[in-house]
């Protein structure tokens, strides 16, 4: 597999890794500049060369991926009997840098209930690296000409009708962010219930107002739920700052305090 067709599996398996290129050469190296690998926490692909040179590139590279490094780094190594190396002596003579570039998991976000709120929501967070999942009992939401809004995403859009809406969390990805505002208190209430029974998701939010959680806490805590639990819900989800009932403000909010959320995660991390 080359380095461009397993960095694209990698992302698709949610698996961080750092791109490793080699940037300038002078002298004699094994590879000429440009040459590229992918390296993740327990395989490689691709070659920079091989020998002394590749074994500390990975080394560095796995590092980075161990300390969840974001920042691009430099490594400049010399090819010489004389230097003094952990993997053995590479004597061709020449002095290379290499970039390294952290390919980081990217964040995912999971709206259930395309209406309104939700397109509006949708167009926003699509505008951002990340996987968004889109979820909605009533296929008519989901058409294609409906979302040809997101024409142009950036992030990796995911269609999912569901008629059972609350089926969905278990393909969703760990630590998967979890917004609900479906058209049907129903469905809300069911969503809320088993995103606080499936392991591994991140946030959860709720849309509505306080007496809707006065009566949704009731009906949780009747089907089972803590208060340990009925603590991780945030209602009403989005920024008090940004205020409104119309549906792109209220979209523009609940972005606002899910890139929040995103970005505090990847400073723990």
């Amino acid at each position: 597999m080359d380095w461009l067709d397993a960095l694209q599996r990698l992302r698709t398996e949610r698996t961080a890794a750092v791109l490793v290129t080699m940037v300038t050469v002078r002298g004699h190296s094994p590879r000429n500049g440009g040459a590229k690998m992918v390296v993740s926490a327990n395989a490689a692909f691709g070659t920079v060369g091989g020998g002394n040179l590749e074994a500390t590139a990975t080394q560095k590279a796995r590092e980075l991926i161990a300390f969840g490094a974001e920042e691009p780094s430099l490594l400049t190594l010399t090819l010489s009997d004389k230097a003094t190396v952990e993997y053995g002596v590479q004597c061709c003579g020449g002095e290379v840098t290499m970039l390294l570039e952290p390919v980081r998991v990217v964040p995912s976000v999971a709206v259930f209930g395309i209406g309104h709120v939700g397109l509006e929501l949708a167009r926003i967070l699509s505008r951002h690296e990340i996987d968004l999942y889109l979820v909605d009992s009533r296929a008519e939401m989901l058409v294609p000409a409906r979302l040809s809004v997101l024409d142009d995403a950036v992030a990796r859009v995911h269609t999912v009708h569901a008629p059972v809406p609350e089926s969905a969390l278990a393909d969703l990805p760990e630590g998967a962010h979890v917004l609900v505002m479906t058209h049907d208190h129903v469905e809300d209430l069911a969503i809320v219930d088993q995103a606080l029974r499936t392991e591994g998701l991140g946030s959860i939010g709720l849309i509505g107002s306080a007496s809707k959680w006065t009566r949704f806490r009731k009906k949780l805590g009747e089907l089972g739920q803590n208060e340990d639990a009925l603590g991780r819900v945030t209602t009403p989800i989005g920024v008090p700052e940004v205020t409104g009932k119309q549906p792109a403000v209220i979209a523009v909010s609940v972005a606002a305090r899910i890139l929040q959320l995103i970005g505090e995660a990847a400073a723990e991390d």
